[in-house]
């Protein structure tokens, strides 16, 4: 059976319409009469329909769009008629206006392979990895702020959201290409790292404002920032307008799309770049300096200052490049931060605090991690390994796993 939704919307009505059809692929596209649809709006409103005798449904579901719910009832399929997949009876989707969209419910005996589930390990560790790399963009800025500066930065998350949410205006409300726009979206949070630094975390530190004020400092601004992309947003979930179904490569044990390929690459490329500057140029060099002893550096003639600017501009321009990156593949919503805050805090702590190959590391780690464990718990359960597991290395080795061992008494 296959159901051919079409999903469309009009500013003016401010609303959205899932409409489709249900036929029997197994006879002849016979319609299918009589199966109740429902879909659940993000808002938690229920709307409910049933296929006519042509097999046909509309459903139209009031607001601007969003993530929804499409559910076929099978308990109202006719006698003798069954979706191949009982666990496929739901789809998630994100709506936005204008947008269409084709759903598939099959109908019929399971003609799949059924693999069992270690079969999926290459597939999950490839989809890990391919997420840690994307997540460790804004880890290693984390990295480098913590390590420079020693302040731990709970509005690093707001960082993503805030390259997700420019990349959106100037790809869907300016109209430029999403490269142009993801390009000036990364120059967006180079000049944000800046600006956020001389006026606010420069004008601290010269004051003697403890590390401890100053972390409590970022959570207020963790909050206000992500209250005001909810008000921008209106809480939905926003699509680039470059966004299609990526086309996918097969090749035997795992799979992978053109898109993911991409991103992927562009993540290792920037952050081998942003690895080996650090290592072999003089900022990287001095860098290092402020990072093990400011005080020291400073009387070796470094700008403290100018060093510490420059890692909050970098860190920034990382973080806003990983925030496009997951507003492609997750949708752009106001909580990205919230969503990857803490796995961020669990991919430097598990490679080691203010080591840079240590958030690359613990970065791919978590990533592989997150996407295995799903064999064994819950899809909705799986961020909960990551932090298991930096309960774990907290308790084992403290300082991670490139990390160095402090002297304490």
């Amino acid at each position: 059976m296959l159901a051919s939704p079409s999903l469309a919307a009009t500013e003016e009505e401010q609303s959205n319409t899932v409409q489709g059809t249900l036929v029997n692929t197994a006879e002849d596209r016979a319609p299918v009469e009589g199966v109740e649809i429902t879909v659940t709006s993000p808002d938690g409103e229920v709307f409910t329909d049933t296929s006519d005798d042509e097999g046909k449904f509309e459903i139209e579901v009031p607001g601007r769009g969003g993530r929804v719910m499409i559910e076929l009832d099978t308990e109202t399929l006719p006698d003798g008629v069954s979706l191949r997949n009982e666990n496929k009876s739901s789809i998630t989707r994100n709506l936005n206006p204008g947008q269409r969209a084709v759903i598939l419910f099959p109908i019929g005996p399971d003609t799949r392979d059924i693999a069992t589930k270690w079969d999926r390990i290459p597939q999950l560790v490839v989809n890990g990895l391919i997420f840690g790399i994307i997540l460790a963009l804004g880890a290693l800025g984390l990295s480098m702020v913590f390590g420079t500066t020693g302040l731990t930065n709970f509005a690093h998350g707001e960082l993503l959201t805030l390259g997700a949410m420019a990349a959106y205006m100037f790809n869907v409300a300016m109209g430029l290409p999403f490269v142009l726009a993801a390009v000036l979206s990364v120059v967006v949070g180079l000049a944000v790292g800046w600006a956020q630094d001389r006026g606010l975390w420069r004008p601290l530190r010269h004051r003697g404002t403890g590390l401890i004020a100053m972390m409590i400092v970022t959570i207020g601004l963790q909050f206000l920032l992500r209250n005001l992309f909810q008000y921008f947003t209106s809480g939905r979930t926003l699509n680039y307008d470059a966004y299609v179904t990526p086309s996918g490569v097969d090749v035997g044990l795992f799979s992978y799309t053109y898109r993911d390929a991409i991103m992927a690459g562009i993540s290792a490329a920037v952050i081998i770049a942003v690895t080996l500057a650090l290592s072999f140029t003089r900022f990287g060099r001095a860098t290092r300096a402020v990072a093990d002893n400011p005080a020291l550096a400073a009387s070796t003639g470094i700008n403290v200052d100018r060093v510490v600017s420059g890692v909050w501009i970098v860190g920034t321009g990382l973080a806003a490049l990983a925030g496009v990156f997951l507003g492609y593949t997750l949708g752009v919503t106001f909580n990205i931060g919230q969503f990857t805050l803490l796995l961020l805090f669990a991919s430097v702590t598990v490679g080691g605090l203010g080591s840079v190959w240590g958030a690359l590391i613990g970065s791919l780690i978590i990533g592989v991690l997150i996407e295995v464990s799903t064999l064994v718990i819950p899809a909705e359960l799986k961020n909960a390994g990551a932090l298991m597991l930096l309960i774990v290395i907290l308790l084992v080795r403290p300082q991670g796993l490139l990390g160095r061992k402090e002297r304490i008494g």
